[in-house]
């Protein structure tokens, strides 16, 4: 993007907080467009408050908004850590006063890979022990409570039903290798991988949503588009694919020190789960229709295009 587009966009996105009665400000704004959901700026008022000014990309994500901000209500009234504190959510923008802390890592979408704000070869003891305290604490919130604030609550055997037609649906639309689809059937007919409950989870638990102190100790949480109550290995997914078994192992040995609840194949079944990533990938790109988003699912399901 040229930079006489970037201003553009952030003259626009400014703009729209200003029509809100929220004056910030062009100056020194800065854009992010590394989400798939959401182009972000982030800008100053008058008193000098950094605010992230959120535009969406496409109408449904506008739906999935407004349940995100059922669930920032639900969560900080029952989360010690930091989440937003949506000021203004139109169907245009949403905005909040800016989270103290810093994200775990940044996008660099030319390389498409994580730029670190902290050390990750392994991650530090306090990084680990406080994600593993504010997980235990998420997935510990009463799901009945969840449920009257309107969260979607999914219960595991609906879960996993549910998983098992979107592998249907996913092969019929796009295709599937048969060393993928035999694997995932394997695992959604053994009742040993999955767990009888369901938690409020994340859902997108993947380091540029991670807020880190100077220490690296876990603050907040940002971006609950995908919260609900569902399976809680969800959570777990991206934080093995990005640092591995052992270190995933670490975590959930710190998640049930602090009380989190595990099952005897909970890390087994986070590394089918992890096998099934590819039918997230194939959703989005079935919902959004963008040819780089099919061509990604493609590859990630082992299909090979003629």
């Amino acid at each position: 993007m040229t930079n006489l587009n970037e201003k553009q966009l952030i003259t626009e996105i400014v703009g729209l907080a200003r029509s809100q009665g929220l004056t910030v400000h062009s100056e020194n704004a800065q854009l992010n467009e590394t989400g798939m959901d959401f182009q972000v700026v982030f800008a100053k008022d008058d008193t000098g408050m950094p605010w992230v000014l959120r535009k969406p990309r496409r109408s449904d994500v506008v739906e999935r908004a407004s349940a995100e901000g059922i669930t920032l209500a639900f969560l900080r009234a029952n989360l010690t850590a930091d989440v937003p504190d949506w000021r203004i959510h139109t169907p245009e923008l949403i905005a909040y006063p800016m989270l103290k802390g810093t994200p775990a890592a940044g996008i660099d979408l030319e390389q498409k890979q994580y730029v670190w704000n902290m050390d990750h070869q392994p991650p530090s003891d306090d990084f680990v022990r406080t994600l593993a305290d504010i997980l235990a604490e998420l997935h510990g919130t009463d799901q009945i409570s969840a449920g009257q604030s309107g969260i979607e609550v999914i219960r595991p055997e609906d879960f996993r039903q549910m998983t098992a037609d979107s592998m249907v649906d996913v092969k019929n639309k796009l295709g599937v290798s048969t060393t993928l689809w035999e694997r995932w059937q394997k695992w959604i007919d053994d009742d040993a991988y999955w767990p009888g409950f369901s938690s409020l989870i994340h859902g997108d638990l993947h380091p540029p949503h991670i807020l880190i102190d100077q220490n690296e100790r876990v603050t907040g949480l940002l971006d609950w588009t995908e919260a609900k109550v569902a399976d809680p290995a969800k959570d777990f997914v991206l934080y093995q694919t990005i640092f591995g078994e052992k270190e995933t192992a670490r975590l959930l040995e710190y998640y049930d020190q602090a009380g989190g609840r595990i099952w005897a194949k909970m890390q087994e079944h986070i590394s089918e789960m992890q096998a099934a990533y590819p039918l997230e990938i194939a959703k989005l790109a079935l919902q959004t229709q963008q040819e780089e988003h099919i061509n990604m699912a493609l590859e990630a399901l082992g299909v090979t295009s003629d």
